[in-house]
């Protein structure tokens, strides 16, 4: 039998969710969406057969035929969402950020550790995305030696009104935030913000770099241009002791013509994640199946992939960098020590990361 999800919020992640689990994904269905726009539900709802619109994600919660929630509503509405859903023991995948702030990151980490189980996932599909995930085995196998440094690129061709500074931290480099110690097997112990001086004006500072300082010295610079005009592109090079690795450029083709090299670019992370999405949600649907068949180690829960303690340790680097952006100087980050619940998978997961000299 199928697994029941439902989906809250039906803009374009909830929307592009919706699509994929009826088109590629095995062993799950839609089953009901939730938006405050009742008429874009009932749209998105109208495309898969069987399935419910309605106005309130807390009734799509309580729904029996839903055994599962996605979360891709608003990020001030996230934390109330998880938490609705742990309470009704539902397993969660929530868009990041997992919570705008620490405090309401903490508090879900208080609920979950009260189920005895990690019950919430957090999309952070780049560690779902082939690319990344051969570029970390190669990292593993030591063959650039000890990782020292990465070089890493974030660039939009634009964003939407009312994009801030702020926004692009929060939205945009979040995800260099979560895969770099997840790269790296190290934890961010330092970041600093700087931006040039002729960089944008008004709310938005663009481009601007994000500095983050790794345990063992290890440091990752990151420059995102959300105005880049030219397309979306992701670039990431890691220096070790050996060597160097990268990113390979995701273009299909180079077109050589009139004396110049043409590569197409993407003009969203859609296009360019659209395959570590698909994994996302596939691992998370039989990773539910495993925990509810008994398969699952006590604690681990229905999650494979980033957790809850993931959503709370990137919440807490980004506040260390908006601190940062604010008093011009390096910030020390400090987190509370890991909890008992998410011990076990975050110390395989950092023997994972180390490499050898």
């Amino acid at each position: 039998m199928n697994l029941g999800i439902g989906v809250i919020g039906t803009g374009i992640m909830g929307a592009d969710h919706v699509k994929t689990i009826t088109t590629a994904i095995s062993g799950a269905e839609v089953r009901a969406v939730a938006d405050i726009d009742l008429n874009r539900a009932e749209m998105i709802a109208s495309h898969v057969p069987g399935a419910r619109a309605l106005p309130s994600a807390e009734n799509l919660i309580e729904l029996p035929e839903v055994d599962a929630v996605i979360i891709a509503s608003i990020d001030a509405t996230h934390a109330q969402y998880v938490n609705a859903s742990m309470a009704t023991g539902k397993p969660v995948l929530c868009e990041k950020p997992l919570a705008p702030t620490v405090a309401e990151c903490e508090e879900i980490l208080r609920l979950e550790q009260g189920t005895g189980s990690r019950m919430v996932q957090v999309g952070f599909m780049r560690r779902f995305d082939p690319s990344y995930v051969e570029l970390r085995k190669r990292i593993v196998s030591g063959i650039v030696g000890t990782p020292m440094l990465a070089h890493c690129t974030h660039r939009n061709v634009d964003v939407p009104a009312g994009w801030t500074t702020e926004t692009t931290v929060l939205n945009a480099a979040v995800h260099e935030i979560d895969i770099m110690p997840w790269l790296f097997g190290r934890e961010v112990v330092g970041v600093n913000w700087v931006s040039p001086v002729q960089a944008g004006t008004g709310k938005l500072r663009d481009p601007q770099l994000v500095i983050l300082e790794l345990e063992g010295g290890a440091l990752v610079i990151d420059e995102l241009f959300m105005k880049s005009g030219y397309g979306y592109e992701i670039r990431c090079e890691v220096v070790g002791g050996k060597g160097t690795i990268e990113l390979a450029p995701t273009a299909r083709v180079a077109v050589r013509a009139d004396s110049k090299v043409y590569l197409d670019f993407p003009p969203d992370w859609r296009g360019r994640f659209a395959e570590a999405y698909r994994r996302e949600l596939q691992s998370w649907v039989d990773a539910i199946f495993q925990w509810r068949s008994g398969k699952v180690q006590s604690g681990l829960g229905p999650v494979d992939g980033p957790d809850a303690w993931d959503g709370y340790r990137a919440a807490v680097i980004s506040q260390a960098v908006l601190v940062s952006m604010s008093s011009g100087s390096r910030v020390v980050v400090e987190s509370k020590p890991l909890p008992a619940l998410y011990r076990q998978s975050h110390v395989s997961a950092a023997k994972a990361g180390e490499t050898g000299s």
